[in-house]
């Protein structure tokens, strides 16, 4: 019984690969596998299906969603910003399979800058759950998403302080004049906008 070695369609689905890509030798013991296997009635194509899937890694996971995404993204600055966050401030679960990530591992990456940085912290842990949620997708992990805020960590980690927008003191009345000379003697577009504001 002969191996199919033509470069055509045939080869690569039921052969050993393409004649220009696996060399005779490899082909060989390929061959000698696949004759193994039939006498043994070992299905090719179903061993193959059975065969279990690498589980990737939380970094190849983040670049891939990072990747398929970049269409939906407003522009070249957030892709760049989702980049940054899940290659820098995520680089603890980075090397991580993504099946094997706990909420233990989503809160050491958090707390750190959880009251710090809080909104970038925020957006962190909301790449970290879209992340998690599409390798479940892909049938990388089962279960709770650990990065899940609402009925999770809503409970171990405190309330982010919010930035307070509040009013500015106001310039005393007597030192507007001088403050309106200082702007006309000034040829930016935001000293005549600062002007007509007041």
């Amino acid at each position: 019984m002969g191996v199919p070695l033509s470069p055509g369609r045939h080869s690569e689905r039921n052969g050993v690969g393409r004649l220009t890509s696996v060399p005779l030798a490899r082909a060989r013991e390929l061959a000698a596998e696949a004759r193994k296997n039939l006498q043994a009635n070992i299905d090719p194509i179903a061993a193959k299906k059975a065969a279990p899937t690498a589980v990737p890694t939380f970094g190849d996971m983040a670049d891939e969603f990072v990747e398929t995404m970049k269409p939906q993204f407003r522009n070249a600055k957030h892709i760049a910003q989702w980049t940054m966050t899940l290659t820098e401030y995520a680089a603890p679960l980075r090397k991580k399979p993504v099946n094997e990530i706990t909420t233990a591992d989503v809160l050491e990456v958090l707390k750190p800058i959880w009251l710090t940085k809080s909104e970038t912290a925020s957006r962190l842990r909301g790449r970290i759950e879209r992340v998690l949620d599409a390798a479940k997708a892909k049938g990388h992990r089962t279960g709770e998403n650990p990065a899940l805020w609402r009925g999770h960590l809503a409970n171990l980690l405190p309330k982010r302080k919010k930035l307070m927008r509040g009013h500015h003191a106001a310039m005393p009345y007597a030192e507007v004049p001088a403050f309106v000379g200082d702007l006309r003697s000034r040829s930016a577009t935001a000293a005549r906008a600062r002007e007509f504001t007041i």
